[in-house]
């Protein structure tokens, strides 16, 4: 059994933060995700949605298995190559003095068929850098940063 757990804290509101981590066209910001968003016949972001993303070697549809904006989502990988038994993973966001703090949680194995141990070896340090790149993608986006004049002097 892997349990990945990342966190990180975004200087931006629990709205904006939570808004751009559960829009799956933003999964994209982790490196070898190619495409994600919501399959065809979801509805959006809310409990029973469903999102796809196909990555180099990989590809996953997860539905999102609770949605409570702008506090915390879980959702569950249903489909994927290679196969995953996910129990689920989880996303939480605090106010913090400095923002947003993103904990986010995922448990799985994967069944012997695929791998067994083996591939958690592997999927476990690229699933680990994927979230750490898409909260890095987060914080890119979203972080204020101070206005800059023409004389490269920060303006207040």
């Amino acid at each position: 059994m892997v349990k990945l757990q990342v966190e990180r804290t975004i200087a931006a509101s629990p709205e904006r933060v939570f808004d751009w981590l559960a829009d799956p066209a933003n999964l994209t910001a982790a490196p070898l995700a190619l495409r994600a968003g919501f399959a065809k016949d979801s509805s959006g972001p809310d409990v029973g949605a469903v999102r796809q993303v196909t990555g180099v070697g990989m590809w996953f549809r997860e539905e999102i298995t609770a949605y409570d904006a702008p506090r915390s989502y879980s959702y569950r990988i249903v489909r994927s190559f290679p196969a995953f038994d996910h129990e689920g993973g989880t996303l939480t966001f605090s106010p913090s003095v400095d923002g947003t703090h993103v904990d986010w949680v995922s448990t799985y194995t994967h069944p012997a068929r695929a791998g067994g141990k083996a591939m958690e070896a592997v999927s476990s340090r690229l699933l680990r850098s994927s979230f750490l790149a898409l909260l890095a993608g987060c914080a890119k986006a979203l972080e204020l940063r101070p206005a800059i004049s023409r004389t490269g002097k920060a303006r207040p």
